[in-house]
């Protein structure tokens, strides 16, 4: 058994709504605090994992495993357990009842109506701006142009008092934001209770500067200004507009976390496509052994059967070992090292050796024994050495020599494979092992490798790969595969 457990998944505090994680291995994972909407988690194992304080709505958990998992304190509601096993799961303070929902209303979505719905909301808030935008232009005139001492000391007062009150207004909403979207279901109480805290804070704020720094001023100019109109105002007249702006505040700004959040899922949703494209198009073009090489390897154990058992014996358990290699390997989907590589060439070669007898000789050459330890595409060598068996050794009367070669050279990987058969045609490269050796190096690569098809010096195919492609394939071959 491995020692180097994997350490448990830890996605606290994060926004996944809507995610796939349907049959994944989550035991342990810490999701605690997390927004967690109509997420798939079927047949997943969530044994030991932390779900507290969470919103689950809509999410389901069918044939998931949640034995001895944590959802305690979190929203549940329509929630499908079918299937789950539960023994021991902690349920405690959990929500299940159905609220008001608001998650359908987007105020930008009300504006972009042609309809007249759209149109009023669009003029109402139009007409607020310029009300305020007035109001501030009001102000600087009126302090800019007012000689007289003690109205000027009062709007500086009023101005500096409504900037505090304002900048506080936003980072009080700021810092309540995600507690409140924690903690609190229903929107609507979210804005209650956030009406509540920003007027007590307000009050508070405006009574203390007031009587602290502005006592004076403003018994200065209530004196020398008793029938202002304003004074008539009661105290909480200028209370409305902090809670206003709060509310505002924080309603566009779930807005934009909605927003960026449909953004987030297009993108993960692309990632998850181009993903799985590109996985199809690699199976598709992932090698297999020739059925012909099959046929003509088994015709030749059948030959041998009476002639020379011993050989006979050995070609079958080459066959064997060979097609372990394809079919039984626990290794990365389309990765595998240059050692496995060239051990599956080698037993190949061998096989074709049995059949060829004295025809065929082959060597296999690494220039660095660090080399053997990177990752290259699977079965990227093994369809060259078989048109080189097909194409050359097979063709000729005399002794056929096929060298594979691997080495490093100004940063990039080089894998050759040399033949003295026949030069190549112009139209060999044009064949389906080629080029889907060409489509694979592409999806993989990119132009950071080409396949080269050489007549001189000597006959070779070389396979060329920038050694930092390989490193950055290598260090993310697991999240690649997973």
């Amino acid at each position: 058994m491995d020692d180097n457990k994997t350490k448990p998944l830890r996605m606290t505090a994060s926004s996944l709504d809507g995610r796939d994680f349907s049959n994944m291995d989550l035991e342990n994972a810490d999701f605690s605090f997390s927004s967690l909407k109509d997420i798939n988690f079927d047949g997943a194992n969530l044994r030991n994992a932390k779900l507290r304080f969470s919103a689950l709505d809509r999410t389901t958990f069918r044939n998931a495993d949640l034995r001895n998992a944590d959802l305690s304190f979190s929203s549940l509601s329509d929630v499908d357990l079918s299937g789950a096993k539960v023994e021991g799961a902690n349920f405690s303070f959990t929500s299940q009842e159905r609220s008001f929902n608001w998650q359908d209303f987007s105020l930008i979505a009300i504006i972009q109506n042609q309809g007249w719905v759209g149109t009023l909301v669009a003029a109402i808030l139009g007409a607020v701006i310029l009300y305020g935008f007035n109001a501030i232009a009001y102000f600087t005139a009126e302090l800019s142009f007012t000689e007289e001492p003690i109205r000027l000391a009062f709007y500086k007062y009023l101005v500096i008092l409504n900037i505090a009150t304002g900048v506080c207004t936003i980072l009080v909403t700021q810092g309540l934001t995600t507690w409140l979207d924690m903690i609190i279901k229903s929107l609507l109480a979210k804005h209650i209770i956030l009406s509540i805290i920003i007027f007590l804070f307000d009050s508070m704020l405006a009574v203390a500067v007031h009587y602290f720094f502005a006592a004076d001023i403003v018994n200065q100019y209530v004196a020398r200004y008793p029938s202002e109109p304003s004074q008539n105002a009661p105290w909480y007249w200028y209370a409305w507009a902090p809670v206003a702006i709060a509310n505002v505040f924080y309603f566009l700004s779930r807005e934009g976390r909605q927003i960026s959040r449909k953004i987030s899922d297009q993108e993960y949703q692309l990632l998850n496509l181009e993903k799985l494209k590109t996985r199809a198009e690699l199976d598709a073009l992932q090698a297999r052994i020739n059925p012909h090489f099959l046929y003509n390897s088994l015709n030749s154990i059948a030959s041998l059967v009476h002639e020379n058992p011993d050989k006979a014996e050995e070609m079958t358990l080459l066959l064997s070992k060979l097609f372990r290699y394809t079919t039984g390997r626990k290794t990365s989907d389309y990765f595998d090292t240059i050692e496995n590589e060239l051990e599956m060439v080698e037993t190949y070669l061998q096989v074709e050796k049995v059949r060829f007898g004295d025809r065929l000789r082959f060597t296999v050459e690494v220039e660095e024994e660090s080399l053997k330890n990177l990752q290259v595409p699977k079965f990227i060598l093994q369809p060259i050495v078989e048109n080189a068996i097909k194409h050359g050794v097979s063709r000729m009367a005399d002794l056929g020599n096929i060298v594979v070669k691997i080495y490093e050279k100004d940063q990039w990987l080089h894998l050759c494979v040399h033949d003295n058969g026949p030069a190549f045609s112009d139209t060999l490269g044009a064949g389906y092992g080629m080029r889907s050796i060409q489509d694979k190096l592409k999806l993989l690569y990119g132009d950071n490798a080409r396949l080269e098809l050489l007549n001189q010096p000597h006959k070779s195919v070389n396979i060329a790969i920038q050694k930092s492609a390989i490193e950055n394939h290598q260090q993310s071959n697991h999240a690649f595969s997973a």
